[in-house]
């Protein structure tokens, strides 16, 4: 039997690096799906957030490059200035198509491209970060059946994000930092016997 889940997507910006470390930490080896990540990252710098999360996590971390094919238990970031979507054969696409309420990448892309891949089967979960990116993609995450976490933005460092997410009302749960994994886990985990 398929997993219950087909892959997790996660959309941070300011104050993300520590928010995607503790969850991504929280999720431990041996995850049984793909990770996707959106941090919204300056394009004009060579980005070290994989090396920097990789000394953090136990899970490989990488920056995503076109064409691959996700793999269960890695973590893959958009790189800088690209937007990163994935296709119902679990292929990673990168995109310099136009930005989105003013970045790229946009977790409004990444999390439309997997509801409309994975349907139900997608966890998509917003963490801390200020502007609206990913309010408009939580609604396609919902609309087509997937589940949906936010960061409480009472305990976001950047409350913008997760409460624009809250906002649509298209949230499962709305969950401290350091209560996330668990859940990411348990919904992932669920139901693979």
């Amino acid at each position: 039997m398929s997993p219950s889940r087909a892959v997790v997507a996660i959309a941070t910006s300011a104050g993300g690096l520590h928010g995607a470390s503790v969850v991504l930490a929280g999720l431990g080896p041996g995850l049984s799906v793909p990770v996707l990540l959106v941090q919204h990252l300056d394009p004009h710098h060579r980005t070290v957030i994989a090396q920097v999360l990789s000394r953090r996590v136990r899970l490989p971390v990488k920056l995503a490059e076109q064409d691959e094919r996700a793999r269960p238990g890695t973590v893959y970031i958009a790189p800088p200035d690209r937007h990163l979507l994935m296709s119902e054969d679990g292929v990673l696409t990168l995109s310099d198509s136009a930005a989105v309420h003013f970045v790229r990448p946009s977790a409004d892309l990444l999390f439309e491209s997997v509801a409309a891949a994975y349907g139900p089967r997608v966890v998509a979960c917003v963490l801390t970060g200020s502007g609206r990116d990913g309010a408009s993609g939580v609604e396609a995450v919902k609309a087509h059946g997937g589940t949906v976490i936010v960061q409480d933005p009472l305990t976001a460092e950047f409350s913008g994000m997760p409460q624009a997410a809250v906002g649509t009302g298209a949230m499962d749960f709305v969950l401290p930092l350091e209560e996330i994994a668990a859940v990411i886990r348990g919904l992932v985990e669920d139901k693979r016997q």
